[in-house]
């Protein structure tokens, strides 16, 4: 049986086949390259991916604009309606993170629940996992 390499020249053959791959690895001959081409690409790519991202939302926000035409008559009703109660209200509490969330009752009304003082304390508390 032959030996085909010499074990000393094994790690001498791999190093030099590795030196050559590394001389023409195209990563080399992109550091050749000026640093502001390679910015300048990836401005190119991100100047083209919003143009495409914008061209693909242009349709629903053309949509979104019709459909804010069309409530703000109604908005605006309602601001001129609701908003002197909502100001009155707005002025008599003091601090919303005392109240708990509004609650509708069946027969439509709104209330607003205070928060207890044992309930006030427990939210201060940190929870122990």
């Amino acid at each position: 049986m032959k030996h085909l390499a010499n074990p000393v020249m094994v790690p001498i053959v791999a190093l030099a086949l590795s030196a050559a791959v590394f001389v023409s690895s195209p990563a080399l001959a992109q550091d050749d390259q000026p640093k502001e081409e390679g910015l300048s690409l990836m401005e190119e790519g991100a100047r083209l991916f919003f143009r495409g991202l914008m061209t693909e939302m242009e349709p629903a926000l053309e949509e979104l604009e019709d459909m804010a035409r069309e409530i703000e008559p109604a908005f605006r009703e309602f601001a001129d309606q609701m908003g002197p109660a909502l100001r009155d209200l707005m002025d008599k509490v003091e601090d919303w993170s005392v109240y708990h969330p509004p609650e509708i009752l069946p027969n439509g009304d709104i209330i607003l629940r205070k928060k207890t003082p044992d309930e006030l304390a427990d939210e201060g508390k940190e929870i122990d996992l």
